[in-house]
């Protein structure tokens, strides 16, 4: 299994940065989300994460490679959650390290912005007045 990219049901951030930790490099940059207490003004009671689990890990490693040859890095790790999560929780973890902390902080943004294009991982969102599936990653 490769430990760099992971679909989990718990997270701890410096699990994941220490992935990425090596003398070598000068920047590191870790992106951690967690789940809103709110959405679209409806207070959020808990997020559940489903995915189909072979083609998100397959997507994250493709991702992970493609900002590895468009901006200098040298590592990412990319983890995260699948299962019921409440507000404040951590749902994904994304570790970029580099040379140089600029390469770092554009790959991390590039690679969470893109998990939330392909990656094929969706949410249901509980609210007080019911609930809905909805992609994780418009």
């Amino acid at each position: 299994m490769n430990t760099l990219i992971q679909l989990v049901e718990s997270i701890e951030v410096a699990n994941v940065a220490s992935l990425v930790n090596k003398p070598e490099y000068g920047g590191i940059n870790v992106f951690v989300g967690t789940v809103r207490n709110h959405t679209k003004g409806k207070k959020v009671e808990k997020l559940f994460f489903e995915c189909y689990a072979p083609m998100a890990l397959l997507e994250m490693e493709k991702i992970a490679e493609r900002a590895k040859e468009e901006f200098d890095i040298k590592e990412v790790a990319i983890h995260h959650v699948v299962g019921e999560k409440q507000p404040g929780e951590v749902v994904v973890v994304i570790a970029v390290a580099a040379f140089h902390r600029k390469a770092a902080f554009a790959a991390c943004e590039f690679v969470i912005d893109t998990l939330k294009e392909t990656v094929p991982i969706w949410k249901k969102e509980y609210f007080e007045d019911g609930s809905v599936w909805v992609a994780a990653h418009p």
